[in-house]
């Protein structure tokens, strides 16, 4: 009678175990969902890509970013940067406000926005370029080739 009543102990916990690990998935996986990306127009994209980027979160800047190789290396760069700052530097970036000075489109397939952020007041440029419509952020423009 005693054995019986452990064995049974022993399956409820076995249960309750399951139970709490099938929880604990649905909430981890709840809590990766995709955050939602929008590429819609060369604004809310290249925002997006500063935004993320000024908050250290690489994984999200690229998903905004047009593949290359020569994109990656630069965003590869601008990682190593980030983790050379101080913490208060970084503390700065992510709480610093975008502004956006101007935006010049050269084709219905390719816009610059011109932007600073309120840490750094440095202009910088950041190219745009349409394709599946979808605007995705061409990085390299950013170091080279801009007026």
């Amino acid at each position: 009678m005693k054995q019986e009543k452990s064995l049974t102990v022993f399956l409820n916990q076995d249960l309750m175990n399951k139970i709490l690990f099938f929880v604990m998935m649905v909430v981890f996986f709840a809590s990766c969902k995709s955050e939602e990306i929008d590429r819609s127009d060369a604004l809310s994209s290249g925002r997006g890509f500063v935004e993320a980027s000024l908050k250290g979160d690489y994984v999200k800047a690229e998903r905004y970013m047009l593949k290359d190789s020569t994109n990656e290396q630069y965003l590869d760069g601008l990682r190593e940067f980030s983790a050379k700052l101080t913490p208060l530097e970084r503390e700065h970036y992510r709480d610093a406000d975008i502004i956006i000075d101007s935006t010049r489109s050269l084709s219905d397939s390719v816009d610059i926005i011109y932007y600073k952020n309120s840490y750094k007041k440095e202009p910088t440029p950041l190219k745009l370029v349409k394709k599946d419509d979808q605007w995705w952020v061409d990085f390299k423009y950013t170091f080279v080739n801009n007026p």
